[in-house]
């Protein structure tokens, strides 16, 4: 009964099954059938609520989750009806391990992030800035600088908003400097990340899949630092040279600060060689640096606690405490990021089971080339977020020499410069500095940016000439 309930149900929604050509395994090509089709509307519904997180006001990983469980619904419905009932078990454990090792990875990330920024990391560096007096030109550079330095260790959103805050606090009311500093620090920022395995979800999956080393990330440095150079100096043309008056008060950095700094240098170290030498997940590595800063936090805590406790409560940098709990600093994780994730890959994973990638992956790497394909992930990702591109690019697993996975790596992370909707740096900043950073405003300077993606391209083609044979 069941299975000829299942039978009609194909029946109803198949247009045609097919095998899938090329490595496709036990995937059959569904992009025909009534259920593929569906599938993919679904995912197009839900990715444009994503895009229109700002305007709904509903966050981007609901439609995704909601769209995720339903397309894998079609999935298992499809192959029990073709007699393969464990397909999209097996399936889906696979997407599943695949988010495992990313959620793993970006918790401890973000915790210690929490971390820095609840030790006044972060604000102590901005008010260093902001009361410096420096000129608007020096800040348009620092802040760039900053960004492209910061990012490769930090996520490029904690980067863009902290320099970000920093923009507006001098810039002010001169809004045609917090606008051309604000594109500088989202274009630094998504360069800095390409180069480095924890600078970028997409580059992150790369190294995770093993497509390339930790080593072999640092061939497309140059490359990032043209990609963010060339629209540096033509938007800093734009900017005056006048010092502003700016004042705050000082902040200086928490108790503990500095050594949490060097666990998670430390944290970075032990999941690098988890990978290099012992051929494990870098996220064990990053969950066994997890451990050193929940043990630290224990020490903190102690310390803190006989501060309150005392007759004068602060500590010796004048800081009134409260005592610090790793458990608060995981439960602010980027949650809404994290499990927009989920949706995402499993979204890919689920389009991929209807042959979809296969096919995709045919009309790029097959027919364009691989270059040419690379070189439109990039621009693909300036309209769609990288993630989902990358994750299909990797899904699809075209056979390329490291050239190649260097230059997706490379395009996917800074092609979404183009436009300020391309990368979460360019949505943050926009939400900080609403009504001044604007698309239409990055837009004027989409020109110079094109002409650093362009140029970074071919610096690499030129110089990573080696990683191609």
């Amino acid at each position: 009964m069941k299975k000829k309930f299942y039978m009609t149900l194909v029946a109803l929604f198949s247009v045609q099954s097919v095998f899938a050509s090329g490595g496709g395994g036990d995937i059959q090509d569904l992009t025909r059938s009534g259920m593929g089709i569906f599938a993919l509307v679904l995912f197009i519904m839900a990715y444009a609520l994503v895009i229109m997180e700002e305007k709904l006001l509903l966050r981007k990983s609901k439609p995704v989750i909601v769209a995720a469980g339903i397309i894998w619904v079609l999935v298992a419905l499809s192959y029990q009806a073709l007699g393969k009932p464990d397909h999209a078990h097996a399936a889906i454990l696979h997407n599943l391990t695949e988010y495992a090792q990313l959620f793993l990875f970006l918790l401890a990330a973000m915790t210690y992030i929490n971390a820095l920024e609840e030790r006044n990391v972060f604000s102590t560096l901005r008010s260093w800035m902001v009361n410096k007096g420096f000129t608007l030109r020096t800040v348009f550079w620092m802040t760039g600088l900053l960004s492209f330095v910061i990012s490769p260790l930090a996520d490029n959103l904690t980067t863009a908003l902290l320099m970000g805050a920093v923009a507006m606090a001098v810039g002010g009311s001169n809004k045609s400097f917090v606008v051309v500093a604000c594109i500088n620090i989202v274009v630094a920022a998504n360069a800095g990340g390409a180069f480095s395995p924890f600078g970028d979800i997409t580059t992150l999956m790369v190294w995770q899949k093993g497509k390339v080393s930790f080593f072999e990330f640092f061939a497309i440095f140059i490359p990032s630092v043209i990609n963010w150079m060339i629209p540096a100096v033509c938007m800093s043309f734009a900017v005056s040279k006048e010092k502003p008056l700016v004042c705050g008060a000082e902040v200086s950095m928490k108790l503990g600060a500095r050594r949490i700094m060097a666990l998670f240098l430390l944290t970075i170290a032990t999941a690098v060689s988890f990978h290099n030498f012992l051929h494990l997940p870098p996220a064990v590595g990053m969950m066994l640096g997890l451990g050193y800063l929940a043990f630290f936090s224990y020490y903190l805590k102690k310390v803190e606690g006989r501060l309150r406790s005392g007759d004068n409560p602060l500590d010796l940098t004048g800081h009134n405490h409260s005592t610090f709990d790793l458990f608060r600093k995981i439960a602010k994780a980027e949650w809404d990021t994290l499990l927009f994730f989920y949706g995402v890959i499993l979204c890919v994973g689920g389009l991929g089971q209807f042959g979809y990638l296969a096919v995709v992956s045919g009309f790029l790497y097959d027919g364009l080339g691989h270059t040419t394909s690379n070189v439109l992930v990039g621009l693909l990702s300036a309209v769609i977020d990288n993630i989902p591109v990358m994750f299909a690019v990797l899904t699809m697993d075209p056979q390329m020499s490291h050239g190649q996975w260097l230059l997706v790596t490379l395009t996917a992370g800074v092609g979404g410069s183009l436009f300020s909707i391309g990368s979460a740096a360019g949505v943050a900043l926009m939400g900080s500095a609403r009504g001044v950073y604007t698309f239409g405003a990055h837009l004027k300077w989409s020109w110079a940016i094109a002409l650093g993606y362009a140029v970074s391209i071919v610096a690499h083609l030129l110089l990573n000439g080696r990683y191609f044979h």
